[in-house]
């Protein structure tokens, strides 16, 4: 009877779990969607397999249009060149799934800055799905029937001083003008007629993490003023592997931290924070003309939390 007793209370404690669990809604026709991933590069182990898989599951179901890839798809050195293995093992052989055929919008992470940065650049003529232009550029994408979202990927890295002093491990990141890519960022924002602005790079504005404060004092002084400034809806990262929404009270603008496509750590709530999860995993973005939604999914495809920013 006891054993029946136990059966029953662990069956019912199944179900109630499964019924708490939240799936990605299907997106209707009428918006437009895109993933976000970084921190991916662990040669397919941890839990990069599985998510790439349900990356691609959720791709098949949803649409989704392009891939937002926003740093350190390469640990820990960077690439070499184009022709490096770690294309193939970090990433081609990994998001292999067909409906991951699509557009990848990359940019440098730390990582990159370790190794050779015009390579990333180049693999855009070798790849046909992966796109990085230039260390910093625009997408534009349709929100709806009659809106658009504008996406200004940055390169966050060459903004940042402890990165820039650092001329043995990021040779790279010093030789890059910190004063012409936050011109083009004001310029290319003050210019935008989008109802919906995303800016996209790979360190935090704000985030709880065991990283040096340094890091989130440089983009404050230097990106977050832009951000209010021209009413950025969403500030997208990555870097510090795992999920979180942080908005303050007196600001307008979302920061957003995507967790890792891989290996996740540890994180706890800070000033401003509205979620936070130490679970691996990625963000889905669904734009239509008068919403712009994100969801935090983790490798079985479970929506951990949502968002929705509005706008008449």
């Amino acid at each position: 009877m006891k054993r029946l007793f136990a059966t029953l209370c662990f069956a019912w404690l199944l179900v109630a779990s499964l019924a708490a669990q939240k799936t990605l809604p299907l997106f209707g026709e009428d918006s437009h969607s895109f993933i976000i991933a970084n921190d991916l590069g662990r040669n397919g182990y941890y839990e990069q397999k599985p998510i790439a898989e349900r990356m691609g599951m959720v791709a098949e179901q949803n649409d989704i249009e392009f891939v937002a890839a926003v740093g350190d798809v390469h640990h820990f050195e960077g690439v070499a060149s184009t022709s490096d293995p770690l294309w193939m093992t970090n990433y081609e052989l990994i998001y292999a799934h067909p409906e991951l055929m699509i557009d990848w919008y990359a940019v440098c992470g730390n990582h990159e800055y370790r190794g050779n940065t015009q390579a990333v650049l180049d693999y855009s003529q070798v790849s046909r799905r992966w796109n990085a232009p230039a260390k910093y550029y625009k997408v534009s994408m349709e929100a709806g029937d009659n809106e658009t979202v504008d996406l200004f990927f940055i390169d966050t890295t060459p903004l940042i001083d402890k990165y820039r002093e650092d001329t043995e491990k990021y040779p790279d990141a010093g030789k890059q003008s910190v004063e012409e890519q936050l011109a083009w960022l004001e310029d290319a924002l003050r210019n935008s007629t989008a109802k919906w602005k995303i800016v996209l790079g790979h360190h935090p504005v704000y985030a709880q993490t065991y990283k040096s404060n340094s890091e989130r004092d440089d983009m404050q002084a230097r990106v977050k003023p832009l951000l209010e400034k021209y009413g950025v809806d969403l500030y997208v990262c990555g870097h510090i592997h795992n999920f979180q929404h942080i908005k303050q009270d007196n600001e307008k603008v979302n920061y957003l931290v995507n967790s890792s496509g891989s290996l996740a750590r540890d994180v706890q709530p800070v000033t401003g924070t509205r979620f936070c999860s130490s679970e691996a995993g990625f963000t889905v973005v669904n734009a239509s003309d008068k919403a712009l939604s994100f969801y935090l999914l983790d490798a079985d495809g479970n929506v951990l939390y949502d968002y929705v920013i509005e706008k008449k």
